[in-house]
């Protein structure tokens, strides 16, 4: 090989190097597969995308329990909803009268790519986590549209024997429940009829803290908005911007929460997880950080008694794997067999 083409062959190498890093920091910046063949109208204008396991614009009097898996930073509701379908299949007769929905939060890559109607809803890539408006078609807000599915839920002509409703997401998916369960107003309808409604919360990057204190406080304090929304209180957007944090955490409080971790969630370098300050001041890595946050809201003003947290033994940042674990199937479905339930409150 001559001198020349050595070079070149070494420029290709480092470029398609390069590429392959950028593949893996911004898997995320790239279109999703599919979308989603369901839609729900959310009040404020525009529709959402997302699957649905059973027809529900008829009465399902055969249906008691609801369950929604919100997927990754991804987007990918397919991947979810599947794992979703495979956990309530190995739920057995409990999984036999449960609806299961996995919402799609769109960005606008996607929407230029499948040439999608004005009317579907999309995000910038990661707003959705934290419950910011919608670019088009109207601005609002990811909470709002799973307001409106609550809604839907809470219809009784629809769904005159439901009693349970569960929230759960991964990852991307566990950091929009995290903050849902904050601020959400879906629960008063529900409530309301007489249904149950629990929050899992899997996995997620990072929390949102109703203090300034930090796990890292060092880094907190180099940080500039390490308070801010979606990972403190400040700087909320219009969706919760009225509520006092106070006013928050008493809501958060009294909810039943289920905190879902991998023990093997463990890597401080995972190509998915949060690294701005913001979230590392919250601990190195997502275990850590759920264990830290966990801590720190039971030393709060009367605790949180609602809330549990469940270990999954041996599961690292794998959403299929939480989600149809023995602990991931008792928070979805009642399960008995989750060793750590047992364990804590």
């Amino acid at each position: 090989m001559t001198k020349l083409g050595g070079l070149f062959l070494a420029m290709l190498l480092a470029m398609t190097g390069s590429a392959l890093a950028q593949d893996e920091r911004a898997p995320n910046e790239k279109p999703v597969k599919v979308i989603a063949d369901g839609r729900i109208a959310v009040p404020g204008g525009g529709e959402l995308p997302l699957y649905v396991s059973t027809d529900w614009s008829k009465p399902l009097p055969q249906i008691d329990r609801a369950v929604l898996v919100l997927h990754g930073r991804l987007r990918d509701a397919d991947v979810y909803f599947r794992s979703a379908l495979k956990a309530q299949a190995a739920a057995g007769a409990a999984g036999k009268t449960t609806l299961m929905i996995a919402p799609q939060f769109l960005a606008e890559v996607d929407a230029e790519t499948f040439g999608l109607p004005p009317e579907v809803l999309r995000w910038t890539l990661t707003s959705w986590q934290g419950g910011e408006d919608a670019l088009g078609p109207k601005p609002v807000s990811s909470f709002a549209a799973l307001d409106a599915i609550l809604a839907r839920l809470a219809d009784r002509r629809l769904f005159p024997h439901l009693r349970d409703v569960v929230v759960a997401g991964h990852s991307g998916g566990g950091q929009v429940v995290q903050r849902y369960a904050i601020a959400g107003k879906g629960e008063t309808a529900l409530a309301a009829a007489g249904i149950n409604v629990r929050y899992v919360v899997a996995n997620p990057s990072s929390y949102a803290y109703f203090t300034s204190q930090r796990p890292a406080q060092a880094i907190a304090a180099s940080c500039k908005g390490f308070d801010d929304w979606k990972y403190g209180m400040q700087a909320r957007p219009s969706y919760l911007a009225s509520p006092s944090p106070a006013a928050l955490e008493k809501a958060y409080a009294a909810r039943r929460v289920i905190y879902l971790l991998g023990t093997d969630d463990t890597d401080p370098n995972h190509p998915a997880l949060d690294k701005t300050c913001m979230a590392e001041a919250q601990g190195p890595y997502r275990l850590a950080r759920g264990e830290a946050y966990v801590s720190a809201m039971r030393q709060r003003d009367g605790g949180t008694p609602h809330h549990s947290l469940w270990l999954v033994e041996g599961v690292g940042h794998n959403g299929d794997k939480m989600l149809t674990s023995s602990c991931g199937l008792a928070a979805l479905f009642d399960q008995p067999d989750c060793p750590t339930a047992k364990a804590t409150p």
